[in-house]
């Protein structure tokens, strides 16, 4: 049974981050009037998360993060419930709780509630100075607390955990990463890459340490050192678990909602529940690489994962036509990109190319692209993510894809014409890293 005190409104979004912005435009796009509530346990504007590493090294404040304007809300209509959190939806009554104890009706609901930090069973954890770093507060925290840090541990040497050691190394603090696989970055990279990686963070002075865990967080009340699973001693003043993260999943959990390591969702994006929609880190979407419903955690497949959402909420059907892993990523001087398949498959349908100095490489299967790795010169991996997304045989010039000199003019005549025609706004052959700042922006 509703509560009668409860506020009533036609779309509800809970999250405020770049799949419930997506989603909030393009309700608009279709429904300028109907009610639109945006519920988001932060108190601040939808600003960029992969930019808190900036943030903790000085070099942005929060106002240069948001992206979006401040008027955002106001001039799409968006009433906006920041520092809430839902702690209870109900669909078959179609009804959120807050922990307030306010209690929200909705008609259709989105659920683009992102991850959680990955936080590992670690003896010490609770000591002062143990910090995460998925959002603006844990980046405000650490910054706080630098004071008092001379070094710092960092676990986890993925995307997370080598922004955040880059942050920490401008501000000073010697950094020691501890990785549990035998390379960095070994989840959006190939062993040539990681080796590059590696090597690049060593010279600038960061202390890797791989194949390795901290089996526990030592001191009085607060860390003053690790010690790793082979008995080794680090002494440290700060600890960053920086693992990764996991869909959130407790609002489903319960309910008739199917999810598997994520929510379930179907091309428009919606559950198994009627008027229940999700997107972004908390869902399984489709990756056209794969060909199946897995996580694929990145800004650029949320938000038009959620503009799919408000269009079908709002009743326009729109297909999602399905994303895939991308990653640029540009830490200590380093550009990386990468994107799909990092590795072959060891049967023999699979064909590997590379060139080394700089190192690129694609990953090719009847003749299409199913991934790619570009390291250093990157600027061409917009144009080579291109083909891989829209499944473009290319077997007349794979050889000179990887040609230094490569470029739409060495595609088809009509290829090399519908591509003109997608980039002629932006004029120019576009790097993936600007692609995904792209997505984000909604161009």
């Amino acid at each position: 049974m509703k509560n009668k005190n409860a506020v009533k409104t036609k779309y509800l979004i809970i999250g405020n981050s770049a799949g419930g912005i997506g989603a909030a435009e393009a309700i608009r796009e279709c429904d300028p009037t109907g009610s639109l509530l945006i519920v988001s346990d932060e108190p601040y504007p939808a600003y960029s998360r992969p930019l808190i590493s900036e943030y903790l090294s000085r070099q942005r404040i929060l106002e240069t993060m948001l992206f979006r304007s401040p008027g955002f809300y106001a001039q799409h209509r968006i009433e906006l419930l920041s520092g809430q959190k839902v702690k209870k939806i109900d669909p078959a009554n179609k009804t959120a709780s807050l922990e307030n104890g306010s209690v929200i009706c909705w008609q259709r609901l989105l659920l683009a509630t992102g991850g959680l930090p990955i936080v590992p069973n670690i003896k010490g954890m609770q000591k002062e100075g143990v910090f995460n770093f998925t959002c603006i507060d844990d980046a405000k925290k650490i910054d706080a607390y630098l004071t008092r840090v001379n070094s710092a541990v960092v676990i986890g040497g993925g995307l997370i955990g080598i922004s955040v050691s880059e942050a920490l190394f401008k501000r000073g603090i010697m950094v020691s990463v501890v990785e549990m696989k035998d390379r960095v970055l070994n989840t959006i990279l190939d062993e040539a890459a990681s080796a590059i990686s590696g090597r690049i963070l060593s010279e600038a002075g960061i202390k890797i340490i791989t194949a390795n865990t901290v089996a526990e967080i030592a001191g009085q009340d607060r860390v003053e050192y690790v010690v790793l699973a082979n008995g080794q001693e680090i002494s440290c003043e700060m600890v960053v678990i920086a693992i990764g993260v996991l869909p959130r999943l407790d609002l489903v959990k319960g309910t008739s909602i199917k999810f598997n390591r994520g929510i379930s969702i179907d091309r428009c994006m919606a559950t198994s529940y009627p008027d229940v929609y999700a997107c972004g880190d908390a869902s399984e979407g489709w990756d056209f690489i794969t060909g199946s419903d897995r996580l694929t955690p990145i800004w650029p497949n949320a938000y038009i994962g959620g503009r799919v959402a408000g269009y079908n909420m709002a009743g326009r059907q729109v297909e999602y036509k399905g994303g895939t892993a991308m990653n640029s990523i540009h830490y200590f001087d380093m550009d990386i990109s990468s994107a799909g398949l990092v590795s072959a498959s060891d049967d023999n349908s699979y064909e590997t190319l590379i060139t080394n100095s700089p190192y690129r490489k694609l990953i090719l299967k009847d003749n299409l692209v199913k991934g790619m790795i570009f390291v250093r010169d990157i600027e061409k991996s917009g144009i080579i993510y291109g083909l891989m997304r829209d499944g473009v045989n290319v077997k007349d010039y794979k050889q000179s894809l990887l040609s230094v000199d490569f470029g739409l003019i060495d595609l088809p005549r009509d290829l090399r014409e519908k591509r003109l025609g997608v980039l002629t706004a932006a004029s120019r052959v576009v790097p993936l890293k600007e692609m995904e700042e792209q997505a984000i922006a909604g161009e």
